[in-house]
């Protein structure tokens, strides 16, 4: 009954709005673009514009035009960068740049410091402050970088991560006081956090399908291979040419990919809308409405009302001030937060890794004291480091070829981490059980090689059990509550235990068990719900329309939007 009213009132108001607007200037009709509209035979009555058939019609791209930039030069150059990141926080701890205190004997005799230690006069509290100002750069600055991710382009992001890591490193070299440096060293942390949130995501896009752990396990291989690195370079540079330049060719080497964020064509993240969707979206929306009848305008969307539906075709109200957009990204991140939480496949996951990491983190700490005190080894250091880069290396590439070999998803990779965490658990477990040194090295690798082969399974599971707007997000807060709740509390707590104790031994036995609740943990996911969301089509910032053109960014270049409306 109340259609035909409202029919009649939208004709009375459209010639309302019709005779109020002045008429076209004589002997200047409006041009008419041959783009929009194909010639008509004269005589012909023009067709109307049928606007459900352009939204039907597909948006064309061209043909892909060959790219240097290939998935595989993707991967080396993401390893590379990885691998330089790890090179400084080795570098950070190395004896030829961390250095040592001034020491004086009973008889007055004294030694000068050397490294940062010494130059800067700092006590073993100041010197632990500099790794602490680094994890709070790195813990604060990740889950900014991953939500600005949904209004900033995800790659320009880490050119500017990478251009803060530059500078920072590069003042740490040119550190006058304690407190610049540990400044700077805040700062290679909020470098690094840009890196880290959004380097996984960009891999996993652009891996074939049937290697995308091996991919992950390739780029995560890097971690302990570039730690090992910075004690070999950090203690080479700062025994012959000092501390500083250790710092500065760290710096050289990163610039070169910090420059590459900024000057290549920016690469597009799946799950995000490029920059230009709005300006796009906006042609499409107008060509429409061009063609459509006037009698199925309502007031409302003459008038621009809210709650309509009508705000696509009325531009909406500029919100001016920088209160207004840090407000809108705190309420865009509470609801990130929220379906991260409430997702029980990526809280389970991250649970595990908590405990995972609680051992490791204090293995990586306390290894070579607990293998001195209980096995009397000589060169502790040299045999923990040697066994971790082996096994680190071969542990994290097996893990990512088993798990594409079992057929990647996400209740095999529960499967795989539980079971190899277990296993390892066990060897390890054994390991520190037995007198013999020997007996000790052969069963410690193999529970080392074992639990190393869960890096990759671990961040797949991250990756592919959220949306794929998400992803940047979920590494950043799988980041963050390893490190709060992982290894960052592990060492002291450890240290807390055997003080208590007083056997290095009994020590060992108990923070090993821990892995066993690792895998318990990780045992539960199996029989979760699941779903691989890597595929879903939830791209921010882009209506239907623009979503159908969205592809990974290194399968050609995509068609502007309003050039494919002009072919209409």
């Amino acid at each position: 009954m109340g259609a035909p009213n409202e029919k009649a009132i939208n004709s009375r108001q459209l010639s309302t709005l019709m005779a109020e607007s002045p008429p076209p200037p004589p002997h200047h009709p409006p041009p008419r673009s041959p783009r929009l509209r194909s010639p008509e035979p004269a005589g012909q009555p023009r067709k109307p514009v049928d606007t459900e058939e352009m939204a039907k019609r597909p948006l064309r791209d061209p043909p892909p035009t060959p790219s240097w930039f290939t998935p595989k030069r993707l991967l080396i150059i993401f390893c590379v960068i990885n691998m330089l990141n790890y090179v400084d926080r080795g570098v950070i701890a190395s004896n030829g740049v961390n250095g040592s205190q001034r020491t004086c004997t009973k008889d007055g005799k004294c030694t000068s410091g050397r490294g940062i230690q010494g130059d800067f006069g700092l006590n073993n509290f100041q010197d632990g402050i500099l790794s602490s100002a680094f994890m709070v750069g790195l813990l604060v600055a990740s889950p900014i970088f991953a939500s600005l991710a949904k209004s900033i382009n995800p790659f320009r992001l880490i050119g500017v991560g990478l251009s803060v890591w530059t500078l920072a490193a590069a003042g740490c070299g040119s550190s006058f006081s304690f407190w610049f440096i540990a400044i700077c060293r805040m700062l290679v942390g909020v470098g690094e956090a840009s890196f880290i949130s959004l380097a996984a995501p960009f891999i996993d896009d652009n891996a074939p399908v049937t290697q995308k752990t091996v991919w992950l396990a390739m780029f995560y291989m890097c971690i302990p291979t570039g730690v090992a690195l910075g004690y070999v370079y950090g203690g080479f540079v700062g025994d012959h040419f000092g501390w500083r330049y250790a710092f500065w060719g760290e710096a050289v080497l990163m610039f070169p990919f910090a420059v590459l964020g900024f000057v290549m064509k920016p690469l597009q993240l799946k799950g995000f809308a490029p920059v230009e969707s709005k300006e796009s979206v906006a042609s499409i929306e107008t060509a429409a409405i061009v063609g459509e009848d006037a009698s199925s305008i309502s007031p409302s969307k003459l008038l621009g009302n809210k709650g309509t539906g009508s705000e696509a075709y009325h531009e909406p109200s500029k919100r001016s001030g920088c209160l207004s957009r840090v407000w809108n990204e705190v309420g865009r991140f509470s609801k990130d937060m929220k379906a991260l939480l409430v997702d029980q496949v990526f809280v389970v996951n991250v649970l595990g890794y908590i405990a995972y990491n609680f051992v490791i983190g204090a293995y990586s700490y306390w290894g070579p004291k607990a293998g001195y005190n209980i096995y009397h080894m000589s060169s502790a250091d040299m045999m923990f480091g040697g066994l971790t880069i082996i096994c680190g290396i071969l542990g994290t590439l097996s893990g990512g070829f088993i798990l594409d070999r079992m057929n990647a998803t996400i209740p095999n990779a529960f499967k795989l981490l539980c079971g190899a965490t277990f296993l390892g658990a066990v060897f390890c477990f054994t390991a520190f059980c037995l007198r013999s040194l020997y007996g000790f090295i052969a069963l410690f690798a193999l529970g080392e090689l074992l639990v190393f082969a869960t890096q990759a399974p671990v961040n797949y599971v991250c990756l592919h059990c959220v949306t794929p707007s998400l992803r940047p997000l979920s590494m950043a807060i799988s980041t963050v509550a390893i490190h709060i709740f992982g290894d960052v509390p592990s060492s002291p707590l450890v240290g807390v235990f055997q003080d208590h104790v007083n056997n290095w031994r009994k020590t060992a036995l108990v923070l090993t068990s821990i892995f066993f609740l690792a895998a318990g943990i990780w045992f539960i996911g199996i029989f979760l719900k699941s779903v691989d969301r890597f595929k879903e089509d939830s791209v921010t910032q882009a209506p239907t329309t623009e979503k159908a053109n969205l592809k990974p960014l290194l399968d050609g270049n995509r068609n502007a939007v309003a050039g494919s409306v002009n072919e209409v």
